[in-house]
């Protein structure tokens, strides 16, 4: 799909195996590059899977063997899997390229759709990603990751948002390596059960956000 006022096109993969995925980026990314094909923003779920970023440290990953995929992204170890809308944006940057720019806009999609649900978060300084502050029920936590990579001007990974995910499976890591906060889905902030279904058609219409003014 293509909106008609940004000419930002988006797929929805549904549930995609990660290096399926990896290779669909990669083939995209060429493309947009070379101005074969336009900017795209892939909107999926995986299978469970852990990846980790370029600055994972070897005490960031599971002590239990869990199998983990290495990436070229920036940030650290995270997890991806059912529960879990992930958005991959393949977007040429503007000239001059400002990736910080591009992070804080990718955080701000993530804050607009968890205010449409009803759940303030916030940006931590020194640290990406959309967060719920810290209160009586716990640290700071994040409901919204991001990891990105760009390459000749154009991005690649991108934004995961927890909806009503397992979060047990963050206890194997240290997400995102970091060890004085937690993790947290909109499922498990709001009290009530908030799907992929129903955080998919949000997270569409927010995309244009990405895209610099």
């Amino acid at each position: 799909m293509t909106s008609a006022l940004t000419g930002l096109r988006h797929r929805i993969l549904g549930r995609i195996d990660y290096l399926a995925a990896w290779d669909e980026q990669r083939r995209l990314h060429e493309a947009v590059v070379t101005g074969a094909e336009p900017d795209t923003v892939l909107l999926l779920e995986h299978p469970s899977v852990y990846t980790a970023g370029k600055r994972t440290e070897p005490f960031d990953r599971p002590m239990d063997g869990t199998p983990v995929i290495d990436v070229d992204r920036g940030g650290k170890i995270t997890w991806h899997g059912p529960g879990q809308v992930v958005g991959y944006p393949i977007l040429k940057l503007p000239d001059p390229i400002d990736v910080v720019a591009y992070v804080r806009r990718t955080e701000q999609l993530l804050i607009d759709v968890c205010a449409e649900f009803g759940l303030a978060t916030t940006r931590i300084e020194g640290r990406s990603g959309a967060w719920v502050r810290a209160d009586d029920r716990g640290p700071d936590r994040k409901v919204g990751a991001i990891g990105i990579r760009v390459s000749q001007g154009v991005t690649q990974h991108g934004f995961s948002l927890n909806c009503d995910c397992d979060l047990s499976v963050f206890d194997r890591i240290v997400p995102c390596g970091i060890r004085d906060a937690a993790v947290t889905s909109l499922t498990a902030e709001l009290g009530r059960e908030i799907t992929v279904a129903d955080v998919l058609p949000v997270v569409e219409r927010h995309l244009p956000t990405l895209l610099a003014e």
